[in-house]
């Protein structure tokens, strides 16, 4: 087998605590290092040690990239921090972010923490992709912000319009010309410090809220996670213990993932700054046509530490694999690929094995870990190469994880200082929110990839709430089978849903492959011409059939599937913009396709016998 590519990880091990209920609690036997008092704390130690090295750079059309320094970065959140004290915005009044990732965003983020104040980046999905902009101002409404930052106001115009601004002021980067207090981000950059910021920023400690961040809010209102500096701070110490590298050498991203999300604006933003790194902020997304973007990026820029979600990583491997300059630019300087937010498909991990070895002729560690925005986000590590899919690890140092028995499954529950307190004014969703024993409780599942050997680490066993019962009243487990069915029809499926409550068989709702199902053809046609085609049919329908050869038990064989031409649709909750697919959501809304997936005779419904 080809060599792993030596990095400086460490693994812990684990201890376990095995109760008489079929309960378990894991414990990281590696204390939590000592914590720094705020990322504020951590902003002003950077800046003093390297204030001439860039922090974030983002590509300008004009001038190439525009770079800001730790040192820039640090004046500019005093600067806007005095600013945001003097307008008097109150207390527990968040800043409010509708703007995508940029250095703008990052100045006036790091400017209202410096100031005590908690910023909350709302998804410009809410924005940009909506059609009655009701998440949106159910977001405002509730969680009252003094201030909401649009670096440019005019695509946002329509949303800025329909919001309440009694008791708000408009911050923005650009003017706007509308009748309502407005401020530029250039006048508050030229606000000298006073004695107010410096009063401010020496009384943030640990259980200052930094931010809040908002969940999908796919079945209702976006719940507003309360983000302390002490879950911020304590993840990427942590983190730092685990992945001995980091501060080795200063790590390179070139990163997309949004930062109202918890992975980009906690996991790379917070990691970038604790071990002193530069972020280039990728503008590319994971969609045909803006992935482009990351390509050319990549063959300017080599990261030495790449993380995304799935489906990033598989829109990217195909343009990676036909471009030489692009795939040598990301394997030149890597030290790892990572990937959170749901599990890597069997051949997407080994497309970029086999990628690693063509290049470097040595694979690269591929590595994950389990979180959500309540947790900072990372509860696990995973450094080792696992010998099944969705392995995610064992408890970062000072974390504990319980598997405690749900049904026919064990639920995950987190214990840690990366632990939120609660949800932002909504008092009775955090006591729903943690048992007895102030575990928090995530809503995934899990199990040992060994029962007997537990350092083997935990494998995702999918949600508990996705799993279901067929007619015959034998469970479901829907995350793991989705998995499984994508990798068994590559490169057919982008995505699926997995159906079959309260029927006689498993069937999927498939999302197809614009270019998978493009190579299999072997031409460049419509989705709606490629869901018909007899080729995709019969590659779906040959690799389903080896899944149930493998797989025959009624719960596991997929009998039937669907491939549908509309995505997946982000004002709906089908998904967020990261790319991550809800399955509920999925199903609610087009229950009337899997009433058609389960009828007969029809000509585009793919039947496996």
């Amino acid at each position: 087998m080809t060599r792993l590519a030596q990095v400086n990880m460490t693994s812990f091990g684990v201890d376990v605590e095995r109760r008489g209920d079929g309960e378990a609690i894991l414990r990281c036997p590696e204390p939590l290092a000592k914590l720094p008092t705020s990322l504020i704390s951590i902003l002003k130690d950077r800046a003093a040690e390297h204030a001439d090295r860039d922090f974030f750079c983002q590509r300008d059309t004009a001038a190439g990239w525009r770079r800001v320094t730790y040192g820039d970065v640090f004046a500019a959140a005093n600067s806007i921090g005095q600013a945001l004290i003097d307008m008097d915005t109150g207390d527990n009044r968040p800043v409010a972010i509708l703007s995508d990732n940029s250095i703008d965003q990052a100045l006036i983020s790091f400017g209202a923490m410096t100031a005590g104040i908690p910023v909350m980046p709302v998804s410009p999905a809410y924005s940009l992709m909506s059609k009655d902009y009701q998440k949106l101002k159910s977001v405002i409404s509730h969680n009252d912000p003094a201030v909401i930052f649009v670096q440019d106001p005019e695509p946002y115009s329509a949303a800025i319009d329909a919001l309440d601004w009694e008791r708000r002021t408009l911050v923005t980067s650009s003017p706007f010309e509308r009748s309502r207090p407005t401020v530029f981000l250039n006048d508050m950059l030229s606000t000298k410090p006073r004695e107010g910021i410096q009063r401010a920023a020496s009384g943030i400690n640990l259980d200052t809220i930094g931010k809040i961040l908002l969940t999908s809010g796919s079945t209702g209102l976006p719940k507003g996670v309360i983000n302390t500096h002490r879950m911020m701070v304590s993840n990427q110490v942590a983190l730092a213990q685990v992945y001995k590298f980091l501060r080795e050498e200063p790590p390179i991203l070139v990163d997309w993932l949004p930062w109202n999300h918890t992975f980009g604006g906690n996991y790379n933003v917070n990691m970038v700054l604790y071990n002193g790194g530069t972020m280039y902020i990728d503008e590319g997304r994971p969609l045909p046509g803006q992935i482009n973007k990351t390509i050319e990026n990549l063959k300017e820029i080599s990261p030495t530490v790449y993380l995304n979600v799935p489906r990033g990583y598989d829109v990217l491997l195909p343009l990676l694999e036909v471009d030489k300059e692009a795939r040598d630019g990301l394997f030149r300087n890597l030290t790892k690929f990572f990937f959170a937010g749901a599990a890597l498909p069997k051949n997407v991990w080994e497309r970029l094995d086999q990628m690693a070895i063509s290049v470097r002729g040595e694979r690269v560690p591929i590595t994950t870990s389990l979180g959500s925005t309540e947790t900072a986000p990372g509860a696990t590590y995973l450094n080792w190469l696992p010998q099944v899919t969705g392995n995610i690890g064992l408890p970062l140092p000072g974390n504990e994880v319980k598997l405690t028995p749900n049904g026919d499954k064990l639920e995950i529950r987190m214990r840690g200082p990366n632990i939120t307190p609660g949800y932002f004014s909504q008092e009775e969703l955090t006591a729903n929110a943690f048992d007895d024993e102030g575990f928090f409780k995530i809503g995934d599942a899990g199990r040992f990839e060994d029962e007997t050997q537990p350092d083997k680490g935990v494998v995702f066993d999918g949600r508990v709430a996705e799993n279901f019962k067929l007619l015959s009243g034998t469970w479901v487990h829907a995350g793991q089978l989705r998995l499984q069915a994508i990798a068994a029809a590559a490169p057919i499926i982008q995505d699926a849903v997995v159906t079959g409550q309260d029927r006689g068989d498993v069937g999927l709702l498939v999302f197809p492959s614009l270019a998978g199902c493009n190579a299999v053809v072997g031409e460049d046609l419509q989705m709606d011409k490629l869901v018909k085609h007899r080729a995709v049919h019969e590659t779906l329908r040959d690799g389903i059939r080896i899944h149930n050869s493998n797989n025959p038990g009624s719960s596991t064989r997929i009998r039937r599937a669907l491939l549908m031409t509309e995505p997946p649709q982000i004002d709906a909750g089908e998904i967020t913009d990261k790319g991550y697919i809800n399955q509920r959501a999925v199903l609610s809304r087009r229950a009337g396709l899997i009433d058609r997936l389960y009828s007969e005779n029809k000509v585009d419904i793919v039947v496996i016998d």
